[in-house]
């Protein structure tokens, strides 16, 4: 049964060989990873199966702010399909919601369309386009844009 729970330091080795095995050509640095698991804007979550991590996902939000950004979500290759990457995103927009957050925002690459599918599904809509923003495969970026309805 996989479980989320937020991520710690003790997760960055799993953490970054799972951004290195998901994003090949253009992963983070080990030293952005360990900022953002130590910043006290992020909220940083894990999937595991047991003892496996299988996912990871972040999201920023700085205090009093009430737009943030979906950083990154992985899954590995082998859980994809799971609704892993759902519940993972579900979870970080919960808690963003509930620190007052009214617009997330992400970029997802353009080749990606089962990562965008997802982001429509929890009602993000693509506002603008970053030209050739991955390298070295000169792919597109999306940029996307959620605004929780008001109550």
């Amino acid at each position: 049964m996989i479980q989320i729970r937020r991520a710690n330091t003790q997760d960055f080795d799993a953490i970054y060989a799972l951004e290195l095995a998901t994003f090949p050509e253009d992963s983070w640095s080990r030293a952005a990873i360990t900022a953002e698991l130590a910043s006290p804007y992020g909220r940083y979550l894990v999937a595991e199966d047991g003892d496996t991590l299988v996912g990871y996902a972040g999201a920023q939000l700085l205090p009093g702010a009430t737009q943030g950004d979906i950083q990154t979500i992985a899954v590995a290759a082998a859980y994809r399909g799971q609704h892993i990457g759902a519940r993972l995103l579900d979870t970080l927009l919960d808690y963003t919601e509930s620190q007052g957050a009214t617009e997330m925002m992400l970029e997802v690459r353009a080749d990606n369309p089962v990562a965008q599918a997802l982001y429509e599904s929890r009602g993000f809509t693509v506002i603008a386009v970053r030209e050739r923003y991955y390298q070295p495969s000169d792919i597109d970026a999306l940029i996307m844009q959620r605004v929780r309805a008001r109550d």
